[in-house]
């Protein structure tokens, strides 16, 4: 079941965004004096899964599931292979011998099915934990970044399933999303990917890949 990178970040983000509702609210700051406003929108979700950080994080995590994902697949394969030889055998065989062999194909695809969704489970975990450690400190860097921009209102245009548009027209000037991946990245000092690494799209890079078993015939 093919998950990318950018609906890993929505969920993540829903993750961030739930844990911050969480946190007592900080005291209103005094009003502003009157004045034009200066709005700046940005693609949050983005911004956080385009940074050097997380982008070193996440293959970190794919390396790190990779050996079970290779077991899942290798798993699959085998009950492949047993489906095919009650299959091309089924006429062959005595009736317990070929109930025997559909009881063993059923347990392998139930174990099959438990740890995929182990697996995936897992990973959208540390997914979440790492995408909000990160957008914490993304978050704070935005916050100095406009008030030292003199940005009156921030507007975060990430799209996400199932909920209407916030931000209907916005101009390309308005927009510091690569301004603040720029900023963090320096302040980070961390390197961008090696380009092996990085030729996954961005940022749309392919999660954990896990065929599920057919059923038995």
């Amino acid at each position: 079941m093919k998950r990318s990178l950018a609906l890993c970040l929505t969920l993540a983000s829903g993750f961030a965004l739930s844990a911050a509702a969480q946190t007592p609210a900080a005291p209103a700051p005094p009003a502003a004096p009157a004045g034009p406003s200066k709005i700046a929108v940005i693609n949050f979700q983005a911004a956080v899964g385009q940074t050097n950080e997380f982008q070193r994080n996440y293959a970190d995590v794919q390396k790190k599931f990779d050996p079970k994902i290779q077991k899942i697949k290798s798993d699959q394969e085998e009950i492949e292979k047993l489906q095919k030889a009650l299959q091309d055998q089924g006429d062959k065989l005595s009736d317990s011998d070929r109930a025997s062999r559909s009881r063993t194909i059923d347990e392998k695809q139930k174990q099959a099915k438990r740890n995929m969704e182990d697996v995936k489970g897992d990973f959208q975990q540390q997914m979440q934990e790492g995408f909000g450690d990160v957008a914490k400190k993304v978050g704070a860097l935005l916050t100095d970044y406009a008030k030292e921009q003199g940005y009156t209102l921030v507007l975060d245009v990430s799209e996400r399933p199932q909920e209407a548009p916030v931000v209907l027209f916005a101009s390309e000037s308005t927009n510091i999303t690569k301004t603040i991946i720029d900023a963090y990245n320096q302040k980070s000092g961390i390197p961008a990917p090696e380009p092996k690494a990085a030729a996954a799209p961005k940022p749309a890079v392919k999660a954990p890949v896990v065929k599920e078993a057919p059923p038995a015939h």
